[in-house]
């Protein structure tokens, strides 16, 4: 199966591009794998989903993010998650079949035993998992309802021989047990010159260098911030080039206006 996602070249970021081959490796191998990226808001967390979302061809690609929203909703998360594997429902045991089913809502019973939810999101993967390699990432889980957490991170840490990974992408700040005893990549700042490169691709004219040095130091590497620095200087640099052309023409008119000396 192939992506439907472009290839990437993420500035600054040949470390974790390696550490998400070797991932996306295991599947195709025979293997299961599992990843949490923890960063701040903003530090290229989803663009490493997308790296590894290109990187995925041969395999079966599951995408889904945690919704604000959504959050207060029972397995809202996990619906979404689930929603591509629905096909083999049926051919779970009763017991999980029974409990995912109103779970979703598509069964009526009392509440579901969540062991029982696990088993049947653990099942469904483990049967779609023998056509295809699933690489399975779940952005923004820090904005997953509780209960989908719980049940996805259970699925997680009982991955054995399946031909699944799955990676998850949490805001740093939000709740420090989400998704514990987990393998962990920390997603910190870029590198100094690979920021002051994104910068110098980002700016369509001069930049006073003192300008970039603040937004190195405001930003510290954060590649929103300095997308969001950028917006907010170019502007102003620009501004100050157009007055500053304004001013030339008009002297140039005056000094034109002004008879030469006998």
């Amino acid at each position: 199966m192939q992506s439907h996602y472009p290839r990437l070249s993420l500035w600054g970021r040949s470390s974790e591009c390696g550490v998400l081959d070797r991932v996306v490796a295991e599947p195709r191998a025979g293997r299961s794998q599992v990843l949490v990226l923890r960063g701040e808001a903003g530090i290229g967390k989803t663009a490493l989903l997308d790296y590894l979302a290109a990187e995925a061809s041969g395999c079966r690609l599951v995408r889904t993010a945690g919704i604000e929203s959504e959050m207060e909703l029972a397995y809202a998360g996990l619906h979404q998650f689930c929603a591509s594997m629905l096909g083999g429902l049926e051919r779970l045991p009763d017991p999980q079949r029974n409990a995912l089913g109103v779970a979703f809502g598509r069964r009526v019973g009392a509440a579901p035993d969540r062991f029982m939810v696990g088993l049947a999101v653990l099942g469904l993967l483990s049967e779609a998992a023998e056509e295809h390699p699933q690489v399975c990432l779940v952005d923004d889980a820090q904005w997953l309802d509780q209960a989908s957490a719980e049940i996805l991170a259970f699925v997680a840490r009982r991955l054995l021989a399946e031909r699944v990974a799955l990676v998850f992408a949490v805001r740093d700040g939000g709740d420090s047990k989400l998704l514990p005893g987990l393998p962990e990549l920390t997603v910190r700042g870029l590198p100094n010159g690979a920021a002051r490169a994104l910068l110098g691709a980002m700016i369509h004219g001069p930049l006073d260098g003192r300008v970039i040095d603040r937004i190195m130091g405001e930003t510290r590497g954060n590649p929103l911030g300095v997308d969001r620095a950028h917006a907010r200087a170019e502007p102003r640099a620009a501004g100050r080039r157009l007055r500053a052309t304004r001013l030339d023409a008009a002297g140039q008119r005056h000094r034109a206006e002004i008879p030469s000396a006998l």
